[in-house]
């Protein structure tokens, strides 16, 4: 048996390292976030409202940024050791009480959501504070995060006493100063830049997870109706989009671009690029959501009105992500205008769809299933014109 030794954080991106690739620990981190995605798709599910869809997309952004925070630092300075190990399953145990706390039942608190998320920062800081002693050559760097970051703590730590109406605007307030903290921190961002390898890599791994959530809602939407042809048919055709978004999105994944060029300082592509995962995350749970509502109301009618345009608003939102993240992958962007066109061509066709009021489940779900047949068509047509050099 191997023995897990106190070793200190060394900067893990250096441009010799060897390709990298996720850890175990951070797969098993990453369960803590799959239930924590499913309980606020549980959320979406009971309220597609207008509200409920901004109050999803409000705590799915903080939930995706505590993920991504604890990615930015493993990136660059996991050394899986035995104090790393415990922070990790520290911050394991803080997510699993925000999940609890986003539940519709009796556990639903605001007061637990705060406790969780400030302990989860302060256990990052702890992070942080091992790099800037250890690392001396990004000292500029952590030396920044440990100011933004610690400011913002605090902001969450001081929400836990507050009423909950005041709670919201705190954390607004925390939020925007963890989101401004690294780009005040850009240029000394370059100066370290992420693994080219292994971040894209992460955020592969996460779309995955959350292009999880179709494959469950589609067994949970068929759990809750008897069998039946129509219902069968939309859980097939919902299967059938799932698997359209993962070709659309994997087939074209470069993640080159997250490594900045020190000489350059002003560069949209890489903040771009890790910031389109946000929106393009969220869309995709949405659209899993609706289409557990499409299999759960095939052949009961029209489709409801809220869940018709979850999924295609979702969607549109998805595939709007995907032509940025393919605008912000290619140096030149010759090579993906025709997916990035194809993509936002898409979003009208969405849209038509959205206002067919008169549709059943399935047959929406058809609709969708064609737009993201189209494009894949489309990305193959044009993978193999630049093959020939038609392009």
């Amino acid at each position: 048996m191997s023995v897990i030794k106190i070793t200190h954080p060394k900067l893990r991106t250096q441009a010799g390292e060897a390709h990298r690739t996720a850890t175990w620990l951070e797969l098993f981190y990453d369960l803590a976030f799959v239930v924590a995605v499913a309980v606020l798709a549980g959320r979406l599910l009971a309220d597609d409202t207008w509200s409920g869809v901004a109050s999803y997309f409000g705590y799915f952004t903080l939930l995706w940024w505590l993920w991504a925070s604890h990615t930015f630092y493993a990136d660059r300075y996991d050394t899986d050791d035995l104090v790393y190990r415990l922070l990790a399953a520290g911050q394991m145990v803080a997510v699993v009480v925000i999940a609890s706390s986003l539940s519709l039942d009796e556990a639903n608190s605001t007061t637990a959501f705060a406790l969780g998320y400030a302990i989860s920062r302060l256990l990052l800081l702890i992070m942080y504070w091992r790099a800037y002693r250890h690392v001396p050559e990004s000292r500029t760097l952590t030396r920044g995060y440990l100011i933004g970051f610690g400011v913002a703590a605090v902001v969450w730590s001081a929400s836990i006493i507050f009423p909950e109406q005041a709670r919201y605007g705190l954390w607004a307030v925390a939020l925007a100063i963890d989101l401004a903290t690294p780009w005040l921190m850009r240029v000394e961002q370059a100066k370290v830049p992420f693994d080219a390898s292994h971040l894209p890599e992460r955020f592969g791994l996460f779309t995955i997870l959350v292009l999880g959530e179709s494959i469950a809602a589609v067994v949970a939407g068929l759990a809750h109706v008897p069998w039946r042809p129509a219902s069968t048919v939309a859980a097939a055709l919902a299967i059938g989009v799932a698997t359209a978004l993962w070709w659309l999105y994997f087939d074209n994944a470069r993640g080159s671009v997250v490594r900045r060029d020190p000489s350059v300082r002003r560069t949209w592509r890489p903040t771009v690029w890790l910031y389109a995962h946000l929106p393009l995350a969220a869309g995709l749970v949405g659209s899993g959501v609706a289409l557990e509502h499409a299999v759960a109301e095939a052949g009961h009618g029209p489709m409801v009105t809220s869940d018709r345009w979850l999924l295609v608003g979702s969607l549109a939102v998805v595939f709007l992500c995907f032509a940025l993240v393919h605008m912000a992958s290619s140096s030149e962007g010759s090579r993906d205008r025709p997916l990035v066109l194809g993509r936002l061509l898409a979003v009208p066709f969405l849209l038509v769809i959205g206002l067919l009021s008169g549709l059943e489940s399935q047959w929406v779900a058809l609709g969708v299933l064609g737009v993201c047949i189209a494009l894949v068509i489309s990305d193959l047509s044009s993978t193999e014109q630049l093959e020939t050099g038609s392009i």
